[in-house]
């Protein structure tokens, strides 16, 4: 059974920054498209960031910058480290796996307000 499971999400000023964790369990995560995605509310999700099986990064363009996806292998766990946070920042991020198959985590809660 595969679990994905985020954590670190929260509440943090603006300009302040965030890690995210997705720990994952019955894949590993070395072999997937890892990604991070983000759903704000009342309005699409969109994509954040995407790290592949040989180590490419993909941004979007909102979040270029300011966002770095990372994998540690040993931990079977993808990271995603937010600085310069921004009120527009704010959503439910959630964790993607793809190869064959897609998975889903169930998200984590990020807000950025003074």
């Amino acid at each position: 059974q595969v679990q994905l499971v985020e954590s670190g999400g929260g509440l943090v000023q603006p300009g302040g920054s965030l890690r995210l964790s997705c720990s994952a369990s019955g894949i590993s995560v070395n072999l997937y498209t890892m990604g991070w995605y983000r759903r704000a509310t009342g309005k699409q999700r969109e994509l954040v960031a995407t790290i592949t099986n040989d180590g490419s990064t993909n941004y979007a363009d909102s979040v270029k910058g300011r966002f770095t996806i990372s994998r540690d292998n040993g931990k079977n766990t993808v990271y995603l480290q937010m600085n310069s946070l921004k009120p527009e920042d704010t959503a439910v991020y959630t964790c993607h796996a793809q190869l064959i198959h897609n998975f889903w985590g169930m998200g984590t809660q990020v807000t950025v307000s003074s």
